[in-house]
């Protein structure tokens, strides 16, 4: 357990770095880019974001995801899975293309708008061939490569847009600049592939296609699943509401998505070794899930209740223009939570070769967000959409913690009573910044202080937790 604690943390650390990088980056650029394009065109922007988003399953097919796990138990193999990965992503990617452009008449926006998606449509489809080569990376558990092109990604991205922003280019520049930015990081990716693990070239084996998108299907179908209940509210908003309303929406739902890189981080780090342990140790794989659970919601939950009484502070970076959204901000801050939980319990059925029950789970909250969405959004424009989001969320976590109990996985009374702790804990720093009214800067140190506090009274951290900080500082 301590070589795997150190290969997990290590990994970790690289990526929690490029992360940081990333996070503060992509908080620049996204005041950045809203200041400069205003409600209006930044909702455009997010629209199409959220439509490359629904279809780019069919670019992938689940294939990036499947592969790590492949990759990761069967090295001898690699060549094999990565080539044909590579050749079979160029014919769905065409596939992608075709269904796009028919989906976007069928909504008929205005020709701008349609331009603006399959801009971002294209970007997309780079960004599922960089995955490809990061599964790679994953699978080897060497993730300081995939940390180097993701600060390339992050840092060229920031600069661009910052030049950009000095010009007239308007939403097209803005567009042009993230093509460019991940193409070149996508020839990055491919030379340290090459040079650190595997040459990549391209392979047919029919059989073998048809053998990878069966396998990547309950992946594909989950992650297209997942991409409608986020990114169906803000089509739907640029089709019953604006682009205005869609555009406040999307300034607090990108703030949002900033605080969810950590869970990428985690997630990036945790499923290959997941995977193994699944195979070889599933104590461990359990003791891995609940680990992961403790210590998302012990950062996430006391963010949330600072946001909510922040909120208006917080979105007031974007100018006065977006103060509208610092309600829906408040309210979509409570979905991280439960991203958090519910991402750690799709691994951990991920990686129990329980996929297609994953699967199960996202079309029925898919469905169920989609039928709350039809209703709440005409009438109650983006905060019907936040609603509908956080109860979507509930939904799946009930349902993945059913199946969960069905493979003897479950969580014991020890890691409910760590989240009541933690939850008592944030409780009392939201009744302290209530109380005392503070500037959000004062706040914010004062909260942290009271909450480091509470976590040593109330011994949140248990033997277990203080061997693995003990084990990551040893091999730091």
């Amino acid at each position: 357990m301590t070589n795997r604690v150190k290969v997990l943390f290590y990994n970790m650390g690289w990526l929690m770095v490029s992360q940081i990088i990333a996070s503060i980056c992509a908080f620049f650029w996204t005041i950045l880019i809203a200041r400069y394009l205003g409600p209006s065109e930044f909702g455009i922007m997010g629209t199409a974001v959220s439509v490359s988003s629904t279809f780019i399953f069919l670019a992938d097919f689940g294939i990036s995801s499947y592969i790590i796990r492949a990759i990761s138990t069967d090295m001898d193999h690699e060549s094999k899975y990565l080539d044909n990965s590579l050749t079979l992503k160029l014919f769905l990617s065409i596939g992608y293309f075709i269904v796009t452009c028919a989906s976007l008449l069928i909504l008929g926006w205005n020709n701008y708008i349609i331009l603006i998606c399959l801009l971002f449509s294209f970007e997309s489809v780079i960004k599922t061939f960089q995955d490809i080569l990061f599964a790679s990376f994953k699978a080897h558990e060497i993730m300081k490569f995939q940390a180097y092109v993701t600060i390339f990604i992050n840092v060229s991205l920031l600069l661009c847009l910052i030049l950009v922003s000095y010009t007239n280019f308007g939403l097209i520049g803005v567009s042009v600049v993230y093509i460019f930015v991940n193409f070149i990081a996508l020839v990055y990716d491919f030379y340290l592939v090459r040079k650190h693990i595997i040459k990549p070239k391209l392979s047919i084996n029919k059989d073998f296609f048809k053998f990878l998108i069966k396998s990547g299907f309950p992946f594909a179908a989950s992650g297209f699943l997942y991409t409608i209940y986020y990114s169906i509210d803000i089509i739907m908003l640029t089709q019953f509401s604006s682009t205005y309303d869609t555009g406040l929406y999307n300034s607090a739902y990108k703030l949002i998505s900033v605080l969810t890189l950590f869970y990428v981080v985690y997630t990036s780090a945790v499923f290959p070794v997941m995977s193994k342990l699944f195979k070889n140790e599933k104590n461990l794989l359990n003791i891995s899930f609940i680990k992961s659970i403790k210590y998302l919601l012990l950062a996430t939950i006391p963010i949330a209740v600072f946001i909510f009484f922040y909120g208006f502070d917080i979105i007031n970076i974007y100018g006065s223009d977006y103060d509208g959204a610092a309600d829906v901000l408040k309210i979509l801050i409570w979905t991280v939570c439960f991203l958090f939980v519910n991402g750690a319990c799709s691994l951990i059925l991920n990686a129990s070769y329980k996929e297609f029950s994953v699967t199960k789970i996202y079309l029925i909250a898919a469905i169920f967000n989609v039928v709350l969405n039809s209703f709440l959004i005409p009438h109650y424009s983006f905060y019907g959409a936040a609603v509908a989001t956080i109860l979507s969320e509930i939904l799946i976590l009930i349902l993945e913690l059913y199946m969960i109990n069905k493979i003897n996985q479950l969580p014991d009374k020890k890691l409910g009573i760590d989240i009541m702790k933690i939850i008592v804990s944030s409780f009392v720093v939201g009744i302290v910044l209530w109380i005392f009214n503070l500037n959000m800067w004062v706040a914010m140190i004062i909260s942290l202080g009271v909450y480091f506090i509470l976590v040593f009274l109330f011994k949140i951290f248990d033997e277990t937790d203080k061997m693995i900080i003990n084990q990551i500082i040893k091999g730091a």
